[in-house]
């Protein structure tokens, strides 16, 4: 396994087991066959409605807590200095643990500012390893990294080949902050199991497109949490430090960015709408 180092010294593993949309039924074996195969970094968000399956996993898991990076998310309905606060205390008891190693703001809206106050707090007493930020734009990075009193360790953004964020990356890369890829296959949109350059670059390693999409941004310095339900692929995910890209592949490779997300843009301002509706219908849930 690879790491990173965030900018206040603790370590990353740079590949890691996202739990997005594994349902409840599903999280806590897929959690456990994670840890078996070799990962030691879990991902997972309030919002997923899954951190106490993962905090199961964890408990019955033979691996040591200490060598697993764990990693939550608040969610926008959770901002603002005590909310915050109290839901990453509620996190921490749901996950089973007395520290978290990183916790992210999950999305660039409502009072984010008294919520990463909170998170600073949380960080200074210890409770928590890392602090950081999900879906910040270049702009939004750039200003809550100046004018916080801890700067952010890690952004978590939406990154794949036909996304590749190369300006964001520069920012992040400026502010010393980890990028870290969600939906690094772009949840095969732009049919992307299918590219005819990335199968290409597959077959000449004898790697599966997946495989190469995730070297590929290894390479880059990213941070990845690839999600399956299926514990070879979960195996195949992670058998990806055997092989390197050269510099033509990796040149190739950027000419599939489409500058585009593959899903929303949060400056939208429908979107924006479309996320605070999201928050009223998961309230109380």
């Amino acid at each position: 396994m690879d790491y990173v180092t965030l900018n206040n010294g603790v370590k990353m593993p740079q590949l890691g087991y996202g739990v997005y949309q594994v349902t409840k039924e599903e999280c806590e074996r897929c959690v456990l066959d994670a840890l078996e195969v070799g990962y030691r970094a879990i991902d997972t968000a309030q919002s997923y409605f899954n951190e106490e399956e993962v905090g199961n996993a964890i408990e019955k898991s033979p691996v040591n807590r200490k060598d697993i990076f764990l990693t939550t998310k608040v969610w926008i309905e959770h901002y603002g200095y005590e909310a915050t606060k109290a839901s990453v205390l509620k996190s921490m008891e749901k996950l089973k643990t007395d520290y978290i190693d990183l916790v992210l703001l999950h999305q660039p809206f409502a009072d984010y500012y008294g919520a990463y106050r909170a998170l600073e707090d949380l960080y200074e007493e210890g409770k928590l390893r890392a602090i950081g930020v999900s879906n910040f734009y270049p702009d939004r990075l750039v200003d809550i990294a100046s004018f916080a009193r801890i700067k952010p360790m890690v952004n978590q953004i939406e990154t794949h080949p036909l996304n590749q964020q190369i300006e964001a990356h520069k920012w992040l890369e400026k502010y010393g902050v980890i990028h870290e890829a969600w939906a690094p296959f772009g949840e095969g949109r732009g049919n992307m199991f299918n590219n005819t350059i990335l199968r290409a670059i597959g077959e000449k390693y004898n790697k599966s497109v997946a495989q190469v999409i995730l070297r590929w941004q290894l390479q880059r310095g990213i941070v990845v949490i690839p999600k399956s339900t299926h514990q070879e692929r979960m195996a195949e995910n992670l058998n990806v430090f055997d092989f390197a890209l050269t510099d033509s592949e990796i040149q190739t490779i950027a000419g599939l960015d489409s500058k585009t997300s593959a899903f929303f843009s949060h400056q939208d301002p429908a979107m924006v709408e479309w996320f605070v509706q999201m928050v009223e219908e998961r309230k109380g849930k």
